[in-house]
């Protein structure tokens, strides 16, 4: 019988990958041991011991099952019931049980059962001492023997669970324990499934096995690389985790739900394991003292039921949890739905420590666009949060503001609507965050505020001030209370954040107030300036970016501001600058390069726009090469506002050409000589191969693209060409900028038919009658109008252009709707193309 057993624990081993090759006991060897069977425990049918002895009609005892199993094979065969033993026939098939037999046999099998439980013992507490820790080796005999010592000592403990208490009095659990650190896989495996069912149902074991280390050491089989031990490693802690002191321990082991959430979450594990995780993460859940790890490790439901839930006690010490988890955004949305209300009304009624809790809790939260909405909306967050925290007129800590205006820079960068929700308690709708009186308050805490309540408002009122439909209330504000003096005193500050936030706000002010601002930065612009320069952090700053927007949305026309920067010697320390970024020199690559970019060709295009002010405008131009860096930012593809403003620079330089260029003595006017037109793809020929060598055709004096900043010029880079490119770009804009700059080569004061022959050697012809015929937008048509009609001043192109009707339409379409001065001009390139009568030439023919 115990052979058979042993056997068949072995086998059940075997199916769970444990090799059991040596493992089995013979009859022989067991029964050395064995303390003798009489005969009459034995059943003749299985020739067993037996457990459940009955005795039939004949007087004989058999197994109860086998002798049922008789009488059905009998039935079965047609034949009638009969002993197994003397073959007699049976009147009654009736068993009745031998329990006087029956008590002596399980009082015999008890017997061998303890002696066999304590030679087990003794056998694992003795081989265990043995056994090496670590990667293998060993005598292959004593792992063995340990193997079938554990095999028989779970057998028999799943047989009477009074065995369990036995082993533990017999110092086994540490043992096995022990066996889970050998080099031997087959031994660590099968010392899992004993422990396992050693201590289930058995709270003695459970508190026996938490001593040591012994917790730390199943956890750690959670990240073994052999599944199967995995498994069995999950299925022991789900087990202790059912008792309530080790499971404290469980969760007290530093990486226990950490490697428990992600065997509940993993794709790859067997379904038993993960439910087993599951069902252990549920008993751990039950201590408050593990929720924060939970939620650390984003199971945060039984963080949000003791919230929503518990106590008022429990909830301030959850709000306080939820302050310090770093949640993603997708956690902060859940968290905001189900317990924001929830956390606004503690905001509302509690006391100080429970607000403050509330707040870094909200703080927290609000930091994402869907959240910070959720927040808004669902739970009114704003009336609290503004009323009796921000605007509290008695006392409150000033942490508490720090969090209240930091929570409220989270809100107004989700980009909602705040024209829309109110900040009243009654919820009327009368005062917003945009009232008058709100934004003048917001201005006094600025100013009376410490930094770091200072800094965070002044990002409220910088993210209020990016949105196009709520800067109009900000900047009526500003204007109301006198502020923009404090504010740009900001500038100054030696704190780094408030400085940034302030100087993001007036960049924002700047196309509203752009005036106010020139006049009241005075000695801030050398503090600008020095922040733009500093190379502070290795890479492009915020604080850089933000400081040269704001001087690039400065009125460019300002002069007196143009000559400020000068004098501090802005122009000549952007320039440098500008040609590393173009080059890509300057280390960043990071969000804030193409905002620097962007403003530094700002404020060096303001330098072109004073160039009729002084020479030293002129001469600065040459110096820094301004010409040849515009046009080859012309090739910053991506870059919309650079290749805006670099085509508004090459017109603004293009245009002193005629006046810088050197004009040598007259020479005999060149006979022209057209051959083909080149407004469809055909050029006409140049007549400057007979002119002076070196001499502009278009301005008549030695030029070139740096000291006179000519577009004609072959040493241009090629500047026609590119303006030409930006014609197609899909950014009105740009087109209507880069068609300005060309439209300097055949302007007043020019050789305009020569400018006409350098646009057409750069295909740039089509591109502009192409611009009136599709009148994208009215300034861009009223650009192209003027263009076409220098152009069809060349009466080989005039013929034929007139045999194409689009641009006679485009052209009748300008007279008709366009504004004076583009109806005079589109009647004279109509005139050009004989489309109207030239009255003026038929009456001086009368009076001739």
């Amino acid at each position: 019988m115990v052979v058979g057993s042993w056997r068949g624990e072995i086998g059940f081993m075997a199916a769970e990958g444990v090799e059991g090759d040596g493992l089995e006991l013979s009859e022989e060897q067991w029964k050395e041991e064995e303390e003798g069977a009489f005969e009459a425990f034995v059943c003749p049918l299985t020739k067993q011991v037996m457990r459940d002895p009955v005795t039939i009609e004949t007087g004989q005892t058999f197994e109860r099952e086998a002798i049922l199993k008789w009488f059905r094979e009998c039935r079965d065969n047609g034949r009638r019931p009969t002993c197994p033993l003397t073959q007699r026939e049976l009147h009654t098939t009736e068993a009745t049980p031998s329990v006087a037999l029956r008590s002596v046999i399980q009082e015999w099998r008890a017997r061998n059962e303890e002696k066999e439980m304590d030679r087990a013992c003794a056998s694992l507490v003795g081989t265990g001492l043995k056994l090496p820790r670590g990667g293998g080796g060993g005598d292959e005999e004593q792992k063995d023997a340990a193997l079938r010592a554990l095999v028989y000592v779970s057998q028999i403990c799943q047989r009477s669970a009074a065995r369990k208490d036995l082993v533990r009095r017999r110092g086994v659990l540490p043992t096995v324990a022990e066996m889970l650190k050998s080099g031997s896989r087959r031994l660590r495996l099968k010392s899992l499934q004993v422990l396992r069912v050693l201590v289930e149902d058995n709270d003695d074991n459970k508190e026996e096995l938490e001593k040591g280390d012994t917790i730390r050491t199943i956890i750690k089989f959670l990240s073994n690389e052999h599944a199967q031990e995995r498994e069995l490693a999950v299925s022991l802690l789900q087990e202790l985790s059912g008792h309530e002191p080790t499971c404290e321990r469980i969760g007290a082991v530093y990486g226990a739900i950490l490697l428990l959430v992600g065997m509940a979450s993993s794709k790859s594990e067997s379904a038993v394991a993960v439910e087993k995780a599951e069902s252990t993460l549920r008993n751990l859940d039950r201590f408050d003292a593990n929720v924060k790890q939970l939620a650390d490790n984003g199971r945060l439901q039984p963080l949000l039921t003791r919230l929503l839930q518990g106590e008022p006690e429990m909830q301030v010490v959850m709000a306080d949890y939820l302050g310090e988890l770093a949640l993603t955004n997708d956690d902060k949305a859940v968290v905001a739905e189900q317990a924001g209300p929830l956390l606004v009304g503690i905001l509302r009624n509690g006391d100080t420590p429970a607000r403050e809790a509330t707040l870094k809790a909200l703080k927290e939260i609000s930091s994402s666009e869907a959240s910070a909405k959720l927040l808004l909306q669902r739970a009114r967050i704003l009336p609290p949060l503004v009323n009796d925290v921000l605007f509290s007129n008695g006392y409150l800590q000033t942490r508490l503001k720090e969090l209240a205006a930091t929570i409220l820079a989270n809100l107004v960068a989700s980009g909602a609507d705040f024209r829309s929700i109110p900040i009243d308690d009654d919820g009327s709708g009368r005062r917003t965050l945009l009232s008058e009186d709100v934004v003048h308050s917001l201005l006094h805490l600025i100013s009376n505020t410490g930094t770091a309540i200072g800094s965070k408002l002044l990002s409220v009122l910088a993210s209020l001030t990016r949105s196009p439909s709520t800067v109009a209330n900000v900047v009526a504000a500003v204007k109301s209370s006198g502020a923009i003096i404090s504010l740009i005193q900001f500038i100054e500050a030696t704190h780094q954040e408030i400085r940034v936030e302030s100087v993001k706000l007036l960049r924002n002010l700047a196309p509203h107030m752009g005036a106010e601002l020139a006049d009241a930065l005075g000695g801030s612009l050398s503090s600008l300036l020095r922040a733009i320069s500093s190379d502070e952090g290795g890479g492009v700053t915020e604080e850089q970016a933000a400081a040269v927007g704001l001087l690039g949305d400065l009125p460019e026309g300002d002069n007196s501001l143009t000559r400020q920067l000068f004098d501090l010697g802005a122009f000549r320390t952007l320039a440098p600058k500008l040609s590393e970024l173009r080059r890509g020199t300057i280390r960043g690559g990071n969000r804030y390069m193409t905002p620097l970019t962007e403003g530094v060709v700002k404020v060096m295009y303001r330098a072109t726009c004073a160039l009729e002010e002084g020479p030293e405008y002129i001469e600065f131009a040459r110096e820094a090469g301004l010409a040849p860096l515009f046009v080859a930012l012309l090739r910053a593809n991506g870059l919309d506002t650079v290749q805006l403003y670099s085509a508004m620079a090459l017109e603004k330089l293009s245009l002193q050409s005629k006046h810088l260029t050197a004009v040598p003595p007259p020479q005999p006017p060149p006979s022209p000589s057209w051959l083909e037109c080149a407004c469809f793809g055909r050029k006409p020929a140049s007549a400057a191969a007979s002119a002076t060598a070196g001499v502009c055709r278009v301005h008549g004096g030695f030029c070139s693209l740096r000291e006179t900043f000519c577009l004609a010029q072959t040493d241009g880079n090629k500047a026609v060409e590119r303006l030409v490119a930006c014609l197609d770009h899909l950014d009105g804009r740009v087109v209507e900028a880069a068609l300005a700059a060309l439209s300097t080569l055949v302007c007043d004061g020019v050789d305009a038919r020569e400018g006409v022959v350098v646009l057409g050697e750069a295909d740039g012809l089509k591109p502009v009658v192409d611009i009136l015929v599709e009148s994208r937008t009215e300034a861009l048509q009223r650009r192209a109008v003027w263009a076409v009609e220098r152009i069809l001043r060349v009466e080989e192109i005039a013929r034929e252009v007139a045999a194409d009707q689009t641009v006679a339409s485009a052209l009748v379409e300008a007279y008709r709707n366009g504004d004076p001065r583009t109806r005079q001009t589109a009647e004279r390139a109509l005139r050009h193309l004989d489309r109207i009568p030239n009255f003026s030439a038929a009456f001086q023919s009368k009076r001739s």
